[in-house]
Formats: structure tokens, C-alpha cells, sequence
């Protein structure tokens, strides 16, 4: 099993930055292809950004892009998301994601994909 546990969240006015972090333990010796979602009040859960196995890195390309930057330290055990230029469209509990395998890149934006979970934390963008 493997347990992930975010961290990062907050309050933040529009334009500000904020750097997320989801720790990684129990079958740590393992690599995974991890990810970021994000679930805004009365939506579905959507995909922010993905790094692999080989460090090549995913982003949602429409609303992401160019203002978060997705990566991991060299061991492997945290995975973060350095979030900039942040809009009030950025307001959602953001979870982190864990996937045994390698999954195809067309699969990384499938929440189904993912076989482990954090328990999320909130990012509030003020206008």
C-alpha cells in the first residue's frame, strides 16, 4: 500500500503563488507515475499536471500551462506542484495521485488511472 498526504494548501490573493506538496510512504521502493487533480465545488475532479517514471511531465494544457510547474525530488518520495500567476478559476481541493505501471500518456488524464490517493487540500484564489 501506499499512503500520500498533501500539504501546501491555503488562502491566496489572485496573482499570488503557492507550492503544494504530497508526501509519499509505505511501498516507497517502487516508482510510480504520480499526478495532480483538482475537484472545484460542483465539479468533476480534473487533471492539473502528471511527471512519470522518466521524469517527462504532463500538463493540462488549457487552463494550466505555462503557470504550474509539476515535479518530484530525486528520491522519489514527495511530489509537488509549484503553483504561480494564480486566478480565482484555480479555487479547488487539489489531490495528489499515485499510479503503479506505466501508464500511456493519454491515460494520465484519467482520474480512474490511479490506484492510490491523498485526502486533498484546499487552495482559495481571491479576487
Amino acid at each position: 500500500q501506499v499512503q500520500l498526504v498533501e500539504s501546501g494548501g491555503g488562502w491566496v490573493k489572485a496573482g499570488g503563488s503557492l507550492r503544494l506538496s504530497c508526501a509519499v510512504s509505505g511501498r516507497t521502493e517502487r516508482t510510480y507515475t504520480m499526478a495532480w487533480f483538482r475537484q472545484a465545488p460542483g465539479k468533476e475532479r480534473a487533471f492539473v499536471a502528471a511527471i512519470k517514471r522518466s521524469g517527462s511531465k504532463e500538463y493540462n494544457g488549457n487552463s494550466v500551462k505555462g503557470r504550474f510547474t509539476v515535479s518530484r525530488d530525486n528520491s522519489q518520495k514527495t511530489l509537488f506542484l509549484q503553483m504561480n500567476s494564480l486566478e480565482p478559476e484555480d479555487t479547488a481541493v487539489y489531490y495528489c495521485a499515485a499510479a503503479l505501471g506505466n501508464p500511456i500518456s493519454s491515460s494520465l488524464r484519467v482520474a480512474s488511472t490511479f490506484d492510490f490517493w491523498g485526502q486533498g487540500t484546499q487552495v482559495t484564489v481571491s479576487s
